[in-house]
């Protein structure tokens, strides 16, 4: 499991006060009214940051940062992703992930044979999508996320377990 999780990227600066332009990765942009301070990647290391204040514009979330008070302070972080320790991520209702956590998943069949690997999450607006690599041809598969089809997810063991649909191969 990774330690950090990725909750947004600096799209761009916004207006000349430091603030900068975020494009939310978390399924709950409004978390970010809670969050306390988030940490920068910035190629080399990692920068804590304390959130001084959030603004909503479209699709972004407007970020200042303590300690950046012009555009000039700022400028150089944008492409640059904001990540938080797991302390401070959001608490996960039952049967929900972290895409992190189920990236590289062993899939397997209702016999419990090791049959893919899980290598991408599609959020869809309805449910998941699961785009797992078979392990025989290499061939992707895209799996619904729906109890039909995810028998089973256990993150601690690395493994889900899944019932191919007719028409899915």
């Amino acid at each position: 499991m990774e330690d950090l999780l990725k909750v947004g990227g600096i799209a761009n600066t916004h207006g000349i006060r430091g603030e900068v332009k975020v494009f939310p990765t978390t399924d709950d942009p409004k978390r970010f009214s809670s969050l306390k301070e988030v940490k920068l990647d910035t190629g080399k290391d990692y920068l804590d940051l304390e959130i001084e204040a959030v603004k909503y514009f479209k699709q972004f979330v407007i970020l200042k940062f303590k300690g950046f008070d012009n555009i000039n302070d700022i400028e150089r972080y944008k492409g640059k992703q904001l990540y938080v320790t797991r302390e401070h991520s959001v608490k996960l209702k039952e049967d929900e992930y972290f895409i992190a956590d189920m990236i590289g998943l062993e899939v397997r069949d209702e016999d419990d044979k090791t049959i893919a690997e899980l290598v991408d999450v599609m959020q869809t607006g309805a449910n998941d999508v699961y785009t797992i690599k078979m392990l025989d041809d290499n061939s992707e598969i895209l799996i619904p996320a729906i109890k039909e089809c995810i028998l089973d997810v256990n993150i601690n063991k690395h493994y889900m377990k899944i019932h191919l649909m007719d028409g899915l191969i």
